[in-house]
């Protein structure tokens, strides 16, 4: 364990005596429902996500948005922070929100996304790609070897950043191969002639704003992990290969832009 979860361990310590639990919470069991019922009456402005027990009797796990905290039964102590279970040597707040942050992967409409098999096509990979977005080229030069994958390419392009990547990714939507089209954009920078055809991409760019997809590239394994950004060659086949009984947290990765 490093010297900084050392020191988020030692905080939850230090915080002991807040979150002790009163000898009535021990005799009985509260319901993350009625803490629910509570935190909205008590603070009827904020909006709070799933509520669930803990290890720790008498705190409760709340999920904010992106974020966790940590609750008594009374609603009045909150806590931000990690919690670890020493004797076992696992970051339970990392290992939730990485469970958070994936996405059905089986919910996914697959038909709306560009589709292109190599080799076994065993693995699965989702990618939120867009033309115009550098980072995504970057992405594109380095999974050029990746083999035994199927890759499903949704074209969410941002308009307000790349104002011609709409066009763009209808013209590559609308193309006899758009795989090659696709290929010939992002691998060579030629142009893709303009056409029109009934098209995914409006609906990719809600999906992605629904899916809370922030920015281009980001990828999706067939587990619903998600990393973000231009990773690398490497790193990309070291993740999708991880093992998704995994509590690793996500490989870092170089930026991401919208």
């Amino acid at each position: 364990m490093t010297i900084s979860k050392l020191r988020h361990a030692l905080c939850l310590c230090l915080l002991g005596a807040t979150f002790a639990v009163p000898s009535v919470a021990q005799e009985r069991a509260v319901a993350p429902s009625s803490i629910a019922d509570r935190l909205k009456s008590l603070y009827p402005s904020t909006r709070f996500g799933e509520i669930n027990t803990t290890p720790w009797p008498g705190v409760f796990e709340v999920v904010m948005g992106a974020n966790l905290a940590y609750v008594d039964e009374t609603g009045q102590y909150f806590m931000f922070g990690h919690f670890y279970d020493m004797k076992a040597q696992r970051d339970i707040t990392a290992e939730r929100k990485d469970s958070l942050a994936r996405i059905d992967f089986a919910a996914l409409p697959l038909a709306d996304a560009l589709k292109e098999v190599r080799g076994t096509g065993a693995r699965t990979l989702a990618i939120f790609s867009a033309p115009d977005c550098p980072y995504c080229r970057r992405l594109e030069a380095e999974i050029k070897g990746l083999t035994d994958v199927t890759i499903y390419t949704f074209l969410m392009p941002i308009a307000s950043l790349h104002p011609d990547a709409r066009s763009k990714a209808i013209a590559v939507w609308c193309s006899k191969d758009r795989i090659a089209a696709w290929h010939a954009l992002m691998w060579r920078d030629e142009k893709v002639s303009a056409k029109d055809c009934p098209h995914p991409v409006d609906r990719n760019v809600a999906l992605g704003d629904r899916l809370g997809v922030s920015g281009t590239p980001t990828l999706v394994a067939g587990d619903g992990r998600v990393l973000p950004g231009a990773a690398s060659s490497a790193q990309i086949e070291a993740w999708l290969t991880r093992s998704t009984a995994s509590a690793e947290g996500p490989v870092s990765a170089k930026g991401s832009g919208r």
